[in-house]
C-alpha cells in the first residue's frame, strides 16, 4: 500500500532521529569495556534478519531500536541490560498512542530480564503531550524530548525546511523528500552537531542516566531465607483463625525460598525471588563484576 508524501516525509525525519540516537550511543558503548549496542542497521551474524527482535516470557517477539548487551558480540548474544526506542511524532494527538505503544514493546522485556534491571530509555522528537511523556516516566523510562522546534531549526543549518502542517501541499512534501533522501554527509553532520549545541544539557542528562546504570555499585543486600509449608484454606475466616493461632517459633519447616534485596548507590532497588540457592549465588556473583 502507498503511503502519502506527507507520511514519508514522516518517516525521513524519523530515520534522521533514528541514526542520530544511534550516532550517541555508539560513542557511550565506545567508552565502556564489556558492553555491545545492536541496531536496526547492524548486519550481525548473531541474529536471523535485519531486525532486533526480543522474545518475552509469554513467547511474544517484540522488534526494536536498540538494544545494549553486557557481553554481546557479532557472533554471540549478550544479556540486554537496555532497551532504547527513539520515535517522531508531528501531531499530539498522536503521542499518547505512541507512548503506549513503546510500553508494550518494552515493559514485557524489562519483566522478562528483570534480574539484569535492563535501564528503559526513549528518545522523542515532535510534538508530544506533558501527559505522554509522564506516562513514560511513571513507568520507568528515562525520557529524552526534543520539541519540534528544535528539529525545525536543526535542520535549517542544512537548507531544508520541515515544518508543516495539514493543509501542506503534497508538492511540497515530494520536493522536500528529495531534499532529505540527498541530505550529504556533512549535511547529516551540521543538523547533529545543532542538536548537540542547542540540547546539550538534556542530551548529557540522558547519557548520564544511562551511565549511571554501569557505574552504579551495591551499596548494600538483604537476604530473606524463608521456610514453612502453604497452608490452603476454605474461607477467609478460617486463614484468619490460622493466622491468630501462629506464634511464630521456630520449627523445623522446610526450606521455601531466598529472596534477596540489592541497594544501589545511584538510588536503585532490585528485588529476587530463587527456589535454589545455587541460582541465588550466581545471581550475586552478576554484581561482583563491575563494568567500566
Amino acid at each position: 500500500m502507498a503511503h502519502s508524501p506527507s507520511h514519508q516525509f514522516g518517516q525521513l525525519i524519523g530515520d534522521f532521529l533514528e541514526e542520530f540516537v544511534g550516532v550517541l550511543l555508539r560513542e557511550f558503548v565506545g567508552n565502556h569495556h564489556g558492553l555491545y549496542l545492536d541496531g536496526k542497521h547492524n548486519a550481525r551474524p548473531a541474529r536471523k534478519g535485519k531486525k532486533v527482535a526480543w522474545t518475552d516470557d509469554k513467547e511474544n517477539v517484540h522488534d526494536l531500536d536498540f538494544v545494549i548487551e553486557k557481553n554481546g558480540t557479532d557472533f554471540a548474544m549478550g544479556i540486554p541490560v537496555a532497551f532504547i526506542e527513539s520515535a517522531w511524532r508531528r501531531y499530539s494527538k498522536h503521542s499518547r498512542n505512541k507512548a503506549q505503544e513503546i510500553q508494550a514493546a518494552i515493559l514485557p522485556l524489562a519483566n522478562q530480564y528483570r534480574l539484569s534491571n535492563p535501564f528503559l530509555g526513549v528518545v522523542l522528537a515532535g510534538d508530544f503531550t506533558a501527559q505522554s511523556l509522564d506516562q513514560l516516566r511513571s513507568c520507568g523510562f528515562s525520557v529524552l524530548y526534543f520539541p519540534r522546534k528544535v528539529l525545525i531549526s536543526a535542520f535549517k543549518q542544512a537548507k531544508i525546511n520541515i515544518a508543516y502542517d495539514e493543509k501542506t501541499p503534497d508538492n511540497d512534501f515530494l520536493s522536500r523528500i528529495q531534499s532529505l533522501e540527498k541530505l550529504t554527509a556533512k549535511q547529516r553532520q551540521r543538523i547533529q552537531d545543532s542538536l548537540r549545541k542547542h540540547f546539550c544539557d538534556e542530551i548529557k542528562g540522558f547519557l548520564g542516566r544511562l551511565n549511571g546504570r554501569f557505574v552504579r555499585q551495591v551499596s548494600s543486600a538483604a537476604i530473606l531465607p524463608l521456610f514453612g509449608a502453604k497452608r490452603s484454606f476454605q474461607s477467609v475466616n478460617d486463614a484468619l483463625l490460622f493466622l491468630k493461632t501462629l506464634d511464630g517459633s521456630p520449627t523445623d519447616l522446610p526450606f521455601v525460598r531466598l529472596e534477596i534485596h540489592l541497594f544501589f548507590s545511584n538510588g536503585d532497588e532490585m528485588k529476587a525471588s530463587f527456589e535454589m540457592k545455587e541460582d541465588a549465588i550466581e545471581f550475586l556473583r552478576e554484581y561482583t563484576d563491575k563494568l567500566s
